[in-house]
């Protein structure tokens, strides 16, 4: 065991944080919703250490069928299909430890915004609701060290993720910390655990994924109760000034204007497996629209047009205006076959919400 030290060298400087404490005198409950999840909550805790059996040697072969995870389907580029299945299963790894990594770090962003809100939110049922959040994701940071830790190595966090972690911390509007963490990152956290849990067969992970999964649910859906009773509640100004937060959000995870996107990461990694980048972006570009032509609206559309974008929907907080903004850079980035010619198109081919969010996380509903 190293040393005990008041600083370590793996901390970061200081981030400066707001954040208003608001005590609350009412203690029955104001809304059965969240007093309900908070029950769910309690009575779904779980222990790693007891639940895991950590023992189990990572099944590399069957890891091989963890997807790279990126919008357009690399694996079904001519590039791709050329390498060496070697080269093909060291790209699987490292990716897979490059998006762990981010879930490992995002999941400590999310530690630290629920503790947050047990202080900040007025409701008693909300701040009972984020103190078992608090639990939940000090567990998922645990889990996620261990397993990236038995298949390759920790990755630092990816430029967009940790702007949106920020940006999250430091704002003192409780309602801006809501949306930033249980809509915009739970959401794309939520999409991601039930894509790569579905679809792997390596069964660590999917022990893993499923345990975390169950509990990203519940947290999405206090969100959406709670964001969903709130927006009503605010006049015009602070509703357009809460869907831009969401949207800037949302714009940080893919806009390929920002050069630090988790695509330009990924790019760095697998040059260390060996790979061409620029023939694989020449065959990527070459083959794109034949790749997205017959892409099932909600399944390609990734986690921001597929998930997150519909919960705002439900949250009351997409209003036209911003459609028009998400629909602008979404096309630039993913282009037309993937979102629409238009605002209205794009609106049409938007998945709905699933009514169970729970089930539809396991793979029980579409």
């Amino acid at each position: 065991m190293s040393e005990f030290k008041l600083k370590t060298e793996t901390q970061e400087p200081d981030l400066d944080t707001a954040m208003k404490v608001v005590y609350q005198w009412n203690y029955d409950p104001e809304v059965d919703e969240l007093r309900n999840l908070y029950n769910k909550a309690t009575e779904a805790q779980w222990v790693a250490e007891r639940e895991i059996d950590w023992e189990r040697p990572i099944d590399l072969e069957k890891f091989g069928a963890v997807p790279l995870g990126a919008a357009i389907p690399i694996e079904k580029t001519s590039y791709w299909k050329s390498l060496s299945a070697e080269t093909k299963a060291e790209v699987t790894r490292k990716t897979s430890a490059f998006r762990l990594s981010n879930f490992l770090h995002g999941e400590q962003g999310a530690l630290m915004v629920a503790s947050q809100l047990v202080n900040a939110v007025p409701h008693t049922d909300a701040k009972f609701y984020a103190a078992t959040q608090t639990m939940d994701e000090a567990r998922h940071v645990e889990v996620f060290a261990k397993y990236i830790e038995k298949l390759d190595e920790i990755r630092p966090i990816a430029a967009p993720l940790k702007d949106i972690l920020d940006e999250t911390l430091r704002t003192d509007d409780w309602l801006k910390k809501l949306v930033g963490m249980q809509i915009v990152v739970e959401g794309l956290a939520l999409y991601s655990f039930r894509e790569m849990r579905n679809l792997t067969e390596e069964p660590l992970l999917k022990d893993l994924l499923t345990y975390v999964a169950r509990d990203e649910a519940r947290h999405h859906a206090y969100g959406v109760q709670y964001v969903s009773r709130c927006v009503p509640q605010l006049d015009d100004a602070e509703r357009t000034e809460l869907e831009d937060f969401a949207l800037e959000a949302s714009r940080t995870l893919i806009d390929s204007r920002n050069q630090a996107t988790f695509f330009t990461e990924a790019l760095k990694i697998w040059a260390e497996a060996g790979i061409d980048s620029e023939a694989l972006l020449t065959s990527l570009q070459a083959e794109r629209d034949e790749l997205t032509k017959n892409a099932r609206p909600g399944r390609r559309l990734g986690p921001i047009s597929g998930f997150v974008i519909p919960t705002l929907r439900r949250c009351g907080l997409l209003s036209e205006r911003v459609a028009g903004h998400f629909h602008g850079f979404l096309k630039e980035n993913l282009g037309t076959n993937l979102v629409g010619e238009d605002v209205a198109q794009f609106l049409e081919i938007l998945p709905d919400l699933p009514e169970d969010t729970a089930s539809w996380v396991m793979g029980e509903v579409n």
